[in-house]
């Protein structure tokens, strides 16, 4: 009985650990503690060696928990990556308005802003890194005073963030010009997103739409921008609208092959699919940080390119890229003998298959359907 329970309370700290924890930090720079709440991925326990890409929001008292509901449901179809999610709650004693406080003549944070400002860029992501496994890839968001504040990590010479969640901004002086100005110079890749409604309050309207006229007229490679404007929405409910806008457009390279870009990107090539499957993942790690194993639908998604275009040596690269990716599963010697089979060599490919068997299976493929493949093809 007392095992049951041991494993029930190891069962149930998880759980809550895996989903959301609250904590107090104390903050040497605004000199008092404050409360932060944490979501940890699923995986977290399970994958000691994996780093994660992390997500702070600002408003973390009323935007913490629409960010982690959507993140979780895109991380369940394999749509969104996993990240470590940090809500910086300011729901006492008016916070959000002193943390953001601005000098209106210079447009920059001024007293407890400058040291709210230090405090996430110097003393919180320093402290999300030393306890957790972060990767290089951060995220900052906030809505309205915290949207509009967040934009101040732009002004840095090399900003602290690669990825920015602006609902519906209420812009310091001049921010309309300095942003696109900043956009211009930076060198390393930012991915932006802002967004209003047209029940959004008039005045943040105008400038919002300001900002985004010159943001549109930036034609750089390193820049990812989206800009909405929701119908029908209000300067709250445009939050629940924008937040899985964002991650989807910052993480859209992360996305497994769909059957719009198989026929679309993939199958109409006239050859360079595996190579295609090669840069997908290639550009996933250099812009988002992010290294993953190929997935096996993307591999079987590529299968059927070469197939159904009859590019039968192509499985030759495949099988090994198969082989760097899952090393001990017999997909590699299943592309290998499908490579045999599709271009006459019955002897090889039954042979290969007779390999595969011997390898621990993956996806849809066993140990039956590579043997059943050997005989069916020793008896032709």
């Amino acid at each position: 009985m007392k095992k049951i329970v041991f494993f029930l309370y190891l069962f149930c700290s998880f759980t809550s650990y895996a989903q959301k924890v609250t904590e107090e930090v104390f903050s040497p720079k605004l000199n008092e503690k404050r409360e932060i709440t944490i979501g940890l991925p699923p995986s977290y326990l399970t994958n000691p060696n994996k780093k994660y890409p992390l997500l702070i929001v600002l408003d973390g008292d009323y935007l913490f928990d629409p960010f982690q509901g959507a993140l979780n449901y895109g991380a369940y179809w394999d749509d969104l990556p996993e990240v470590i999610l940090v809500g910086v709650n300011q729901n006492k004693n008016n916070e959000r308005e002193t943390d953001c406080t601005i000098d209106q003549s210079t447009g920059l944070p001024d007293e407890k802003g400058n040291q709210f400002f230090e405090f996430i860029g110097m003393e919180l992501v320093a402290y999300m890194e030393k306890k957790y496994r972060i990767a290089p890839f951060k995220i900052i968001a906030g809505h309205d005073i915290t949207a509009g504040f967040l934009n101040f990590y732009l002004y840095k010479e090399k900003p602290l963030f690669e990825a920015y969640i602006s609902m519906s901004p209420e812009l310091a002086t001049a921010m309309e010009q300095n942003i696109p100005d900043r956009f211009n110079v930076l060198e390393q890749p930012i991915y932006y997103y802002q967004s209003t409604a047209d029940g959004d309050v008039k005045k943040m309207q105008a400038q919002i739409k300001e900002l985004d006229n010159a943001l549109k007229t930036i034609n750089k490679p390193t820049i990812n921008y989206k800009f909405d404007e929701f119908k029908g929405a209000s300067h709250y409910s445009l939050v629940l609208h924008s937040i899985p806008n964002a991650l989807y457009q910052f993480f859209s390279v992360y996305q497994p092959i769909s059957t719009a870009e198989f026929l679309e990107k993939i199958v109409v090539l006239p050859s360079g699919y595996v190579d295609y499957l090669i840069n997908k993942y290639s550009v996933l790690e250099k812009s988002l940080n992010i290294k993953m194993p190929i997935r096996i639908n993307d591999f079987k998604a590529i299968e059927a390119a070469i197939l159904k275009n009859k590019a039968y040596t192509e499985f030759d690269k495949l099988a090994d890229l198969a082989k760097k990716n899952y090393p001990k599963t017999m997909l590699s010697d299943y592309h290998m003998a499908m490579m045999y089979e599709k271009m006459g060599d019955n002897k090889k490919a039954a042979k290969a298959y007779q390999v595969a068997f011997q390898k621990d299976e993956i996806g849809d493929l066993t140990k039956d359907m590579m043997l059943d493949k050997a005989d069916e093809l020793k008896n032709q």
